[in-house]
């Protein structure tokens, strides 16, 4: 109660005795005066006692980092008379030592180990850290082993002693103390981040690690557990981690955490056929319909590791035949088999039609809806680009629109499609009329800039390379980075090769062949592209027309003839802007064509000592490392 409130409220009390002209009454407020003084004499001396205490908490502290230890050894010995805490009484020690008076410190830690019973530990901590600082290991151990035999009494002692012994630069007996404690909890659990820091302090890497998996039991703890392990993700000690799951895993087989954390690690390694494994024993085990394997199946899409991709989604298919994600795994299985074969070079037109008649095997089967209408675009644009059956894909495509026109979307995508297909029928006034009907209706969406960028493209394939660039210019700032991205590579693309030469003849000839490639005429642009090194070797343009020429050869197949482009462009073009893109495609056609090791290395090697700015490096090193067989990726 605040002292005005008191006088208010005893005011009140005489005012009604005056009324009622009670003398006992009167008495009695007389009594609650004085009590009322009484109080609030005493707050008043508590408080003034506290800011002193305070007061001298803080000159202790002052003179302590001034290095004014005597005064500081003065001040702290007052404030251990009435409250005792590790930090003052290892200042209280150090102070003394630091004036001079090591022997006294040590008397007194005698002297109070006997007689303050609650703090002894710290008492035996202290004459222990000045055994070790006199080199008496064996007495040092002694006394910490002691604090540690104090301390066991409570869960509260040993929590403070391991503090204690932390910050007096001793983390081993931190972990005892701990470890302790966590006996005397019997929680398997319990003090785990704090271990965890303390293991990899002390360079205790397996303690540390199966610390870690050991805190995956606690589900609100799961962040912390991944960022930990993370840090030994691409280190010496990683072969640690995988070894330390599979020793939990078969210690604690029904722990569903650590097969959860042995899935994570396998796609942090991109070892997305062994996650699946490990997901397909999750998912029989628990009974979750194919969820989690359908995540993962996506997951590696994305990674374009389309054959687990393929694996993911089939195994759903057969084993769920009635389930929800049915329909959607039956298409995705499909779709991933279909990315296998369009980046499998050459591509291989009769896995084309493999696909198209699984396609429509599907359709058959679950019927045309909502869920299987991606279904009809992806055969359409097979027929389309693969199989040079343009108006069977257009057929399909207008079939699509017509059941999906219900999806804006859906219908624009399969506009856009159109749009392409029309392109290689040599028509591209049908295909600007749908582009742009799509940017109309999806203006300031990804799918409108995804067609203003086909519409850019469709100028500058037809040669209007000012009206292409501005365009692009505006695509630039696009939401989308790979929109922005693609926008920017073909706007510099004709600002670079336009720029000394005024008839623009150069780069109107390689945008023509530009869309022979498009349109899947390889064998008529590999000849366009000859007849342009005859011709422009000399011009800006001719390490760009290498390159055109060394991926369509790769397309084709023809590994020899790339490399031999590749390796022009590195030998006459080094400080051109593609000459670390022509050292890194070298280093891959080495690596996951021509399966030569050495060669591989070598080019990687070249890359990163050549071209260290690149943005190839940290590939580069990755994949360098991975083949000289390190553990380091």
């Amino acid at each position: 109660m605040s002292i005005l409130r008191s006088g208010q409220l005893i005011c009140s009390h005489i005012h009604i005795a005056n009324d009622y002209n009670n003398v006992s009454f009167k008495k009695l407020l007389y009594k609650m005066l004085i009590r009322s003084k009484v109080v609030i004499v005493l707050m008043w001396l508590l408080s003034v006692s506290l800011a002193m205490g305070q007061g001298e908490a803080t000159l202790a502290e002052e003179y302590y980092k001034a290095g004014e230890f005597e005064k500081a050894a003065n001040e702290y010995a007052k404030l251990l008379k009435t409250d005792v805490t590790w930090v003052r009484l290892a200042r209280y020690v150090n102070s003394l030592q630091k004036s001079n008076k090591a022997d006294e410190a040590a008397k007194y830690l005698r002297k109070q180990q006997k007689s303050d019973e609650p703090n002894r530990p710290y008492y035996e901590l202290l004459l222990g850290q000045m055994a070790t600082q006199q080199g008496d290991t064996i007495l040092a151990n002694n006394q910490y082993n002691a604090a540690l035999q104090s301390s066991k009494s409570s869960l509260s002692k040993l929590e403070k002693i391991a503090s204690a012994f932390n910050e007096a630069g001793e983390p081993r007996w931190a972990i005892r103390s701990l470890e302790m404690a966590r006996d005397v909890s019997k929680e398997p659990t319990a003090y785990s981040e704090d271990l965890m820091g303390l293991y990899r302090t002390t360079g205790q890497t397996e303690k540390a690690i199966n610390e870690i998996i050991t805190t995956s039991k606690q589900s609100d703890k799961k962040e912390t557990v991944l960022a930990a392990l993370q840090s030994y993700i691409n280190t010496k000690e990683e072969p640690l981690v995988e070894k330390a799951l599979y020793t939990k895993i078969q210690q604690e087989p029904n722990e569903l955490a650590y097969n959860e954390l042995l899935i994570w690690y396998f796609v942090q390694k991109q070892k997305f056929s062994r996650a699946l494994l490990q997901e397909k024993a999750t998912d029989k085990r628990l009974k979750l319909n194919g969820s989690r394997v359908y995540d993962l199946g996506m997951l590696a899409m994305n990674n374009k590791e389309y054959k687990t991709a393929a694996e993911s989604f089939e195994y759903i298919t057969t084993t769920y035949p009635q389930g929800q994600l049915y329909p959607f795994a039956r298409r995705l299985v499909i779709q991933a088999r279909e990315e296998q074969v369009k980046n499998t070079y050459p591509v291989d037109k009769a896995e084309i039609r493999k696909l198209i008649a699984d396609y429509q095997k599907m359709l058959q089967e679950i019927g045309t809806n909502v869920k299987t209408l991606e279904a009809l675009r992806s055969t359409a644009n097979l027929y389309g680009n693969y199989l040079d059956s343009k108006d069977t894909a257009l057929t399909v495509l207008d079939l699509a629109i017509d059941l999906g026109k219900t999806d804006k979307n859906f219908v624009d995508r399969c506009k856009l499609d159109k749009g392409d297909i029309y392109l290689l029928k040599g028509e591209p006034w049908e295909s600007t009329l749908l582009y742009s009907q799509v940017e109309k209706s999806q203006k300031e969406e990804l799918l409108g800039y995804e067609a203003k960028l086909k519409n850019a493209k469709l100028h500058y394939y037809r040669g209007n390379l000012a009206v292409a660039k501005d365009i692009l210019d505006v695509l630039k700032l696009a939401t989308s980075r790979e929109i922005a991205n693609d926008a920017e590579q073909l706007s510099l693309l004709i600002v670079d090769n336009t720029g000394m030469d005024s008839t623009e003849a150069a780069m109107r000839e390689y945008a023509s062949i530009d869309l022979l490639l498009f349109q899947n005429k390889t064998d008529e642009a590999i000849e366009a592209l000859k007849e342009m090194w005859k011709k422009y070797a000399e011009h800006p343009l001719a390490d760009e027309i290498l390159w055109l020429r060394a991926n369509t050869y790769m397309k084709q197949g023809k590994n020899a003839e790339a490399l031999e482009d590749l390796k022009t462009i590195s030998a006459k073009y080094p400080n051109d802007i593609l000459g670390d893109d022509a050292l890194f495609t070298q280093a891959k056609i080495y690596e996951e064509r021509l399966k030569d090791k050495t060669a591989a290395m070598e080019a990687y090697q070249k890359v990163l000592t050549q071209y260290p700015g690149s943005i190839y490096g940290a590939e580069s090193r990755k994949r360098f490392r991975a083949l000289r067989g390190d553990t380091l990726n």
